[in-house]
């Protein structure tokens, strides 16, 4: 009965960051085999650390930096051992290019394009500053909650955002992307 009741806690604790946990996870690894991996990883850890979880006052804060060291520790540990499929970043679902929509043929194609061109813009980026692009302009972070995330501080995030940007400008605007 102790085993329902834990159940319960945590799902009451943990559910409403599902989401963002999850665009999190899909946002550091980038596809959706791995994003569905450290998702899952996180669960398990936060489900061992639940007596920890249920005193946090900000268990999302809490989740997200968990999950930001399993990624750090996961990536890491198979750095050199990761092995890439072939066209595993033109899988469906799997990159900026899939957002375009359906309103216009025309438009929509330019408009995938354009994302296809930022997707590779972003993935010639260094991680660190990949990351942080994405956290801070893809999914709304502060330059705080990054620093907490990522343990970085705060100058250092602001440094390395706006070095990132930098460089996407210059990639995208020799590719004639957003010239």
């Amino acid at each position: 009965m102790k085993d329902v009741n834990q159940s319960h806690v945590f799902e009451r604790v943990v559910q409403p960051h599902f989401d963002r946990l999850y665009r999190l996870a899909w946002r550091l690894t980038g596809t959706k085999a791995e994003a569905e991996d450290l998702f899952q990883e996180l669960l398990i850890k936060a489900y061992g650390l639940l007596d920890k979880l249920v005193t946090i006052e900000e268990p999302g804060s809490w989740l997200c930096r968990v999950m930001y060291n399993l990624f750090i520790d996961q990536h890491r540990r198979f750095a050199r051992q990761r092995m890439l499929l072939v066209d595993e970043g033109h899988l469906p679902g799997q990159g900026l290019a899939d957002l375009a929509g359906d309103l216009d043929p025309v438009a929509d194609n330019e408009r995938a394009e354009k994302f296809e061109r930022l997707d590779a813009a972003l993935a010639q980026l260094s991680e660190e500053h990949r990351i942080i692009v994405l956290l801070h302009d893809t999914e709304g972070y502060k330059l705080t909650e990054i620093e907490e995330l990522t343990g970085t501080p705060v100058g250092t995030v602001k440094s390395r955002l706006h070095r990132a940007r930098a460089r996407l400008r210059q990639i995208l605007s020799e590719d004639g992307t957003f010239s």
